[in-house]
């Protein structure tokens, strides 16, 4: 089978990325000893990712929940240096550029792919275009958002590669027709023998 063209996940898979990063460089400016709770941040991190809260307003919350007080550019530099660059996906990536279609699916917010934008000129130079879960008001793994990508990027899902690190993203992106791969960035060697057995248009 050939492909036509890649949709690439962003986190764990062109970028990788920890949060644990940006908790630990906050507890050591405020000098406190216990991060707010998980529980309690990922509502609000899925209303950022979804667009049902704003950038100032998630902003507000977070720097509220850590007793941020500094400027406001200071907890920007940490919230958005969480990321390094998958280079062997990059790496792949480029070497179809020009030859198959690639294209973005992400669940992220405004904050993050504004930066990830700026800081990686890859983003803008690889790919064709992007569907991006704040802007659709939907994340994966609902079907919808699969449904969205394929109309807005015209591709054919028995012919599209669709590489998630989350199985269930995959195995949505399965049921929509695509050809999922479920993707560890620690095992790339995994993927390319995987692709080895694949041709790409």
């Amino acid at each position: 089978m050939k492909i036509q063209a890649v949709i690439f996940d962003i986190g764990n898979v062109l970028l990788t990325f920890d949060y644990f990063i940006a908790e630990r460089a906050l507890l050591a400016h405020t000098g406190k000893e216990v991060a707010p709770f998980v529980e309690d941040l990922h509502p609000l991190r899925v209303d950022h990712e979804t667009g049902l809260i704003s950038r100032e307003d998630f902003i507000r919350e977070v720097r509220t929940a850590f007793e941020h007080d500094g400027p406001e550019d200071h907890f920007m530099n940490i919230w958005t240096r969480i990321f390094e660059v998958n280079t062997p996906m990059v790496n792949w990536a480029r070497s179809l550029h020009g030859k198959t279609p690639l294209y973005l699916l992400s669940n992220i917010g405004c904050i993050h792919h504004d930066h990830i934008f700026e800081e990686y000129d890859f983003f803008a130079g690889l790919f064709k275009d992007g569907v991006y879960s704040y802007k659709a008001g939907v994340m994966k793994p609902e079907p919808r958002i699969f449904e969205l990508a394929r109309t807005q990027f015209g591709v054919d899902p028995s012919t599209t590669l669709y590489i998630d690190d989350l199985l269930e993203n995959v195995q949505s992106a399965d049921a929509a027709g695509f050809i999922g791969h479920h993707y560890d960035p620690v095992r790339h060697d995994l993927f390319e023998e995987r692709i080895s057995k694949l041709s790409f248009s």
